[in-house]
């Protein structure tokens, strides 16, 4: 199965703690997991920036939780242990707890709607504020719209890309690689083969900065999808050229029989299609500039250690 959602994880998070079977997240982390017959694939499995598992960002986002109702004390980063009001809901046997049920608590409710507290008295939730609307961590929700933001982009990108002359393509094509640290200046890095006779090959680029090697780039503003006929023809040339390395770049997308083609050959082709271009324009900054950022911290653990 899947991993559960955080909200899932409040329980067992809790009986675990009250069982005094798991004191740390790493802990609580192995033991949930075995609890849930999660694969070693689920256990692995990491958020979209691959900075933590899934599984360990949703139990400490479900004790953070707990926490702030009162159901657990967290002396240290990582580290928790029950309360007696956590006692107290154990001995309840709730069939499960989840936001609203937390919300029965005053200290979770001021946490919760961010003011109640600050204004000394307690803070209320009306009906039309639903309670657990999404199951989601922060830090998921956080990184959802990051992408979502990300693909309307990348989307974009195409489009202009395709609205552009095959001459402009190439030249993206050429910035892009430079960027990504081929070449070194746009001035020394690569260079355009003629536009007719090229044999298939549309620019040669340095593959570092003392041109050690060369890359031969093959860049296509097309619609439609790119076979294998097509990379047969690159690849004749690039044999041509006596070369041992190619990058076959277009708009569109390849066939299972061009993709399937590239890794039984010699020379080395990497295939790149529109949506591998447009993301590695986004990763690397061309034809797009940074509008915000959100840098989102940490507690420096070191910084609260006495000497």
């Amino acid at each position: 199965m899947a991993v559960p959602d955080y909200q899932t994880l409040l329980l067992p998070l809790l009986r675990l703690a009250g069982e005094k079977r798991a004191q740390t997240l790493a802990q609580a982390e192995a033991l949930l997991a075995s609890e849930f017959g999660l694969s070693d694939e689920d256990r692995q499995a990491r958020l979209p920036s691959g900075q933590q598992t899934t599984l360990r960002n949703r139990a400490g986002w479900a004790s953070f939780y707990l926490k702030n109702a009162g159901l657990l004390e967290k002396p240290k980063r990582g580290q928790f242990f029950i309360t007696s009001r956590g006692q107290q809901v154990l001995a309840e046997a709730p069939h499960k707890i989840d936001l609203e049920y937390l919300s029965r608590f005053p200290e979770f409710r001021a946490f919760y709607l961010k003011g109640g507290a600050a204004q000394g008295g307690e803070a209320t939730i009306s009906a039309a504020e639903p309670m657990a609307a999404d199951s989601r961590t922060p830090d998921e929700i956080l990184e959802s719209a990051h992408a979502s933001i990300t693909d309307e982009l990348a989307s974009e990108l195409l489009s202009r890309l395709l609205a552009g002359s095959p001459e402009f393509f190439e030249r993206v094509v050429v910035e892009l690689l430079v960027a990504m640290g081929y070449g070194g200046s746009l001035e020394d890095a690569g260079r355009r083969i003629g536009k007719s006779g090229d044999g298939g090959i549309d620019g040669i680029i340095k593959e570092d900065r003392l041109g050690l090697d060369a890359i031969y780039i093959q860049a296509k503003r097309w619609q439609g999808n790119v076979g294998r006929p097509d990379i047969q023809k690159f690849v004749g040339a690039l044999q041509g050229q006596r070369a041992r390395k190619g990058v076959f770049m277009t708009t569109s997308s390849f066939s299972a029989e061009a993709t399937d083609y590239v890794t039984r050959i010699d020379p080395r082709v990497v295939l790149l299609d529109g949506r591998q271009i447009t993301r590695l324009m986004i990763d690397h900054n061309v034809g797009v500039s940074p509008v915000a950022s959100y840098v989102v911290k940490r507690i420096d653990s070191d910084y609260f250690e006495e000497a």
